[in-house]
């Protein structure tokens, strides 16, 4: 009987240890070391993807970061939001990894970690700051149309449009306007800026003609335009570039338009390691938005879409 019980807890210790190795923590706490037993390649797999798909194309490393910043905003990136529409480039990249993920370990690795990972290797190829990730997100169940059109900010959002939307999630002005500093990388098409060109009046006007030469009043939706001087490197000169009214997005230059925070894109444009630091120390936060955990949510197999 003594023998029989032992072997009963033997079999059972041994079943529940390999769940907690198969799953991962099942505590619902996020942790650098989530997959540490579960999945032990996925950040290599993740960062050589990434470096891949960046080297390939530097844009492409503004693209993985804008769509984690939008998933972190409603919980699920939703592709025909109004700000969403047409710009969300990347989901090919996250498509590969999460196949090779899968390949690896199956029904491990969310969607929500694989872009978190993701934006932050897509920072550090272009030349910015890392910053300490920890995972154990879930996915979410749902993709929420209206949730994105009223939680993200638009490229026509005034500043009190932005300190508002930020703030409802948490983030100070500060916090915004560093994490606005992610406009340091890629590229905006013109459909996003032609009125700006048009119709704003704090416009360096030099800059302005050499934009209409690719952002007509009409057609050219598509054509594209640098969010700042240095579109391939992640640098602080973006905040130089607003004081100069050299803002592409009306939202860009509204951050230095004789408001609040004019003060600080000033410390920004002439301190790159406390751009650098903030940004670092927003994206932490950012990450860790009301994440979903333990059992809630769950971990798709494709991340375009629910299970």
């Amino acid at each position: 009987m003594a023998l029989s019980t032992t072997s009963f807890l033997f079999k059972f210790v041994t079943f529940t240890l390999s769940l907690w190795i198969l799953f991962g923590t099942s505590s619902g706490q996020l942790s650098a070391n989530f997959y540490a037993r579960s999945c032990p390649r996925f950040r290599s797999i993740i960062t050589r993807a990434v470096n891949s798909a960046v080297s390939s194309e530097a844009r492409m490393g503004a693209s993985l970061l804008r769509l984690h910043f939008h998933d972190c905003f409603v919980n699920a990136s939703e592709k025909t939001a109004g700000p969403n529409s047409n710009s969300l480039r990347g989901f090919n990249v996250i498509d590969t990894i999460k196949t090779q993920l899968e390949r690896q370990c199956a029904g491990v690795v969310s969607c929500a970690d694989i872009l978190s990972a993701a934006a932050r290797d897509s920072v550090v190829a272009l030349g910015g700051p890392s910053w300490n990730l920890v995972f154990g997100r879930r996915d979410s169940t749902t993709a929420s149309l209206s949730a994105a059109n009223s939680n993200l900010p638009s490229p026509a959002s005034s500043l009190n449009a932005l300190i508002s939307s930020f703030s409802n999630q948490g983030f100070t002005a500060n916090e915004m306007v560093a994490l606005s500093g992610s406009h340091s990388i890629g590229q905006a098409r013109c459909t996003t800026f032609r009125n700006r060109l048009n119709n704003d009046n704090n416009i360096n006007s030099s800059f302005a003609t050499s934009l209409r030469a690719n952002c007509p009043t009409s057609g050219g939706d598509d054509n594209l335009a640098p969010l700042d001087a240095s579109p391939a490197s992640f640098d602080n000169r973006y905040f130089n570039d607003l004081q100069t009214q050299r803002g592409l997005l009306h939202s860009d230059q509204e951050l230095f338009n004789g408001g609040t925070t004019d003060a600080q894109v000033r410390t920004y444009g002439s301190n790159s390691a406390a751009f650098a630091r903030d940004f670092a120390s927003a994206m932490v936060k950012m990450a860790n938005l009301s994440p979903l955990t333990g059992s809630n949510g769950q971990v798709r197999t494709n991340c375009r879409r629910t299970n």
